[in-house]
């Protein structure tokens, strides 16, 4: 009998075919099936692949007294209950690398429409206006971006800005005064660079340090108009300081692919917030990086069931403990 390889999310056509050439492994798709189905096949899992919808919860992995490998078919573990994972020896494998340039490019369109006003320009012509003088916008080249946040998406974002003529500012107590001055980044305490950028780019982990990160005491302390953009994790930021800050004005404007809660809540502040571009969580919506993040997650699981190499495992050191 065959081990079975779960699919709670969608993947790209690609991984799934790797997966299926697996030898002495089925794959069982129960994406879009309800948790039903899911909990049915978790039964005899030996591994089990999530994307950012499926939260894999403690009680989630007691239901699966065969699981070896959970694996995330993307970077971020936040979903996942990866001390559970490692207590019970489940490595929890990512792809960390395969929608970089895809957020990257995402997040600098999301800027580029906040400063060009976009959005509301579209709307207005939409409506039957004709309104040119309401939606000057502001160009890029000689303004300050400020990342908090320097992995991978980080970094190929700085590398853009350069490209605009922007001076980039950074904070990530991960990286060294070396490793920024290699990147051609300014690291700088986090206030300080609150106060100096003209706009302001999210690419931080969620951690409990990190959680709400931008509430009203950082805010307060934020250039006046600065545009902030994040496409990192929603919990990053205070969503009701965040609305206060738009009414204010000391917010200029914002844009915002990823929520605290998702699908957006119909009674979240955001949706009647001034000055704010909302997305659905689009930014590694690419068909390019489907299919890297599907073939990465794929090879990484491949290692792993095959080889016992877990080299792409987030909790390698839980693990070996």
């Amino acid at each position: 009998m065959p081990e079975k390889i779960v699919v709670a999310d969608r993947l790209g056509a690609a991984g799934l075919e790797m997966l299926r050439a697996l030898p002495g492994y089925e794959v069982v798709e129960t994406a879009g099936k309800g948790p039903q189905a899911l909990d049915a096949a978790l039964d005899e899992a030996v591994a089990l692949v999530v994307r950012s919808e499926t939260k894999v919860t403690a009680a989630m992995i007691a239901k699966a007294p065969k699981l070896r490998v959970i694996a995330r078919a993307g970077m971020g573990v936040d979903t996942i209950d990866v001390d559970e994972a490692s207590r019970r020896k489940i490595p929890v494998l990512t792809a960390p690398g395969a929608n970089s340039n895809s957020v990257a490019e995402y997040t600098f369109a999301l800027l580029l429409a906040l400063a060009r006003k976009i959005a509301p320009a579209s709307a207005s012509l939409a409506a039957g206006k004709w309104d040119r003088k309401s939606f000057e916008g502001s160009e890029l080249r000689g303004k300050t971006l400020g990342l908090i946040g320097l992995g991978r998406i980080g970094t190929r974002v700085a590398s853009i800005a350069k490209g605009f003529g922007m001076t980039v500012v950074g904070h990530d107590p991960g990286v060294s005064a070396e490793q920024g001055e290699a990147l051609g980044i300014d690291l700088v305490p986090l206030n300080s660079l609150l106060q100096r950028a003209d706009a302001l780019s999210l690419h931080a982990k969620l951690t409990p340090q990190s959680r709400h990160l931008l509430d009203d005491a950082r805010l307060a302390v934020v250039k006046k108009g600065v545009l902030i953009v994040n496409t990192a994790r929603g919990a990053l930021i205070d969503d009701a300081a965040l609305a206060r800050a738009l009414a204010e004005g000391r917010v200029g404007g914002a844009a915002l692919d990823v929520y605290e809660a998702e699908p957006l809540p119909a009674d979240s502040v955001l949706r009647t917030a001034p000055n704010l571009l909302l997305t659905p969580h689009l930014a590694a919506s690419t068909q390019e990086a489907q299919t890297r993040v599907a073939t990465e997650i794929a090879s990484a699981l491949s290692d792993a069931l095959l080889r016992k190499d877990f080299n792409a495992a987030v909790n390698r050191a839980a693990l070996s403990a």
